[in-house]
C-alpha cells in the first residue's frame, strides 16, 4: 500500500495512487509504503530511483549500520517505533530513506504515530515546510505517543496496587496481579528501548549537520522530552519491583497459614498417636485387661490430649 503526501501551504495532503501513472503525475514530500508489493517496490523503484530495502533487510540490520548514507547519496535510517494491540505490544522497525528531498518510509504495520502525524499536518499549517520537518514531526510525536503509555502504564499499576493492598487478598489475585505486572513491565521495557532508538535517530541527524536552525532547535526539544520519559520509566520500574515482591510476600503468607495449620495439627495430635500407641499393644499387663474402664479410659485421654494443644496455641495467639 502506497501513501503519497504533498505539501500545500504547509498541509500534508494525501493522494490516492492506483495507478503509476497517479505517482509519477505529483511531487510528494512523503512517500509512506506500509507492507509494499513487489509492482509498489518497481514504481518506486523506477520513477524516483530509490531501491528498498527487503523486510529480511529491515529487521536484521546490525545496531551499528542502522544510520548510513548508500553509495548514491540516499541516507537510509532504521528506527524502532512502539506498536500496542489487545494482546500486547511490540516494536515495529521502520525504514527511512531521505533522497531528493523526499522522504520515504517503509513499514509492515499501519502505526498510530504515521496516523497521528497524517492528522495534525491537516490541522496545523504551516507546521511542515520539508521533508526533514515530516521526519522530525513522526519523532516527536512517537515520543508523545511513548509518554501517553507510560501514563496507561501509571492507571493499570494503580488497579494493581489497590488489588494488592487489599484486607482479603487471595491467590487468585495474587495471580490476576501477577499477570498485570508482568505485562505493565513488558511495555515498559519495550518503551525504554524504543526511545532509546528515537534518541539515537535524532542525535544522528544533529550530528550529521542534517538540519537547519529551526528543525536543530526542534530536535533539541525532543531529546529533553525523552530525557524527561526516562525518569518515569526508572520509577515505572521501581514501582513494578516493588508490587511484585509484595505480591510474592502475600503468595508467601497464604503459604505459611497453610503451612501452620498442618504444624499445629501434627503437633496436636502428636500426643493421641502416642497414646493410641500404647495402649493399642496387646500385652497381658495393659489396664484395659485388669480395669472394665480401661478403653474409655484411653478414649479421654486421646481427646483430652488432642484438646490441650489447640487451647495452649489459641491462647497464644497462633491460630490467629
Amino acid at each position: 500500500m502506497i501513501n503519497v503526501f504533498v505539501l500545500q501551504n504547509g498541509r500534508l495532503n494525501q493522494v490516492p495512487i492506483a495507478t503509476r501513472e497517479d505517482l509519477e503525475n505529483v511531487i510528494p514530500v512523503w512517500v509512506d509504503l506500509t507492507d509494499p508489493t513487489d509492482e509498489e517496490r518497481a514504481w518506486v523503484k523506477a520513477i524516483y530511483g530509490v531501491l528498498l530495502p527487503g523486510e529480511d533487510e529491515v529487521s536484521d540490520i546490525e545496531a551499528s549500520a542502522r544510520y548510513y548514507e548508500a553509495e548514491n547519496g540516499d541516507l537510509h535510517l532504521r528506527t524502532d517505533f512502539l506498536l500496542e494491540e489487545d494482546e500486547g505490544s511490540r516494536i515495529v522497525t521502520v525504514a527511512f530513506i531521505l533522497a531528493r528531498k523526499v522522504l520515504f518510509s517503509m513499514h509492515t504495520d499501519d502505526l498510530p504515530v504515521f496516523r497521528l502525524v497524517r492528522l495534525r499536518a491537516r490541522s496545523r499549517p504551516g507546521s511542515i515546510e520539508d521533508y526533514m520537518d515530516v521526519l522530525l514531526d513522526l519523532y516527536a510525536t512517537d515520543a508523545e505517543y511513548s509518554a501517553d503509555a507510560l501514563e496507561g502504564i501509571y492507571e493499570s499499576l494503580e488497579e494493581v496496587s489497590e488489588r494488592v493492598l487489599q484486607k482479603e487478598f487471595t491467590d487468585q489475585d495474587a495471580a490476576a496481579a501477577l499477570n498485570a505486572i508482568a505485562h505493565e513491565e513488558d511495555l515498559n521495557g519495550r518503551i525504554r528501548r524504543n526511545m532509546m532508538d528515537t534518541r539515537r535517530a535524532v542525535s544522528f541527524l544533529m550530528r550529521g549537520r542534517l538540519l537547519n536552525s529551526e528543525q536543530f532547535e526542534e530536535a533539541r526539544q525532543i531529546l529533553r522530552d525523552i530525557e524527561s520519559l526516562d525518569g518515569h520509566t526508572s520509577f515505572l520500574f521501581d514501582k513494578i519491583n516493588f508490587l511484585m515482591d509484595a505480591t510474592v510476600g502475600f503468595i508467601n503468607i497464604n503459604q505459611n497459614k497453610i503451612i501452620k495449620i498442618f504444624s499445629v495439627a501434627s503437633v496436636a495430635f502428636l500426643p493421641p498417636t502416642l497414646i493410641a500407641s500404647v495402649y493399642g499393644m496387646n500385652f497381658k499387663v495393659m489396664p484395659e485387661l485388669d480395669w472394665g474402664y480401661g478403653y474409655a479410659w484411653a478414649w479421654v485421654l486421646m481427646v483430652s490430649s488432642a484438646i490441650a494443644p489447640f487451647w495452649y496455641f489459641r491462647r497464644r495467639g497462633w491460630l490467629k
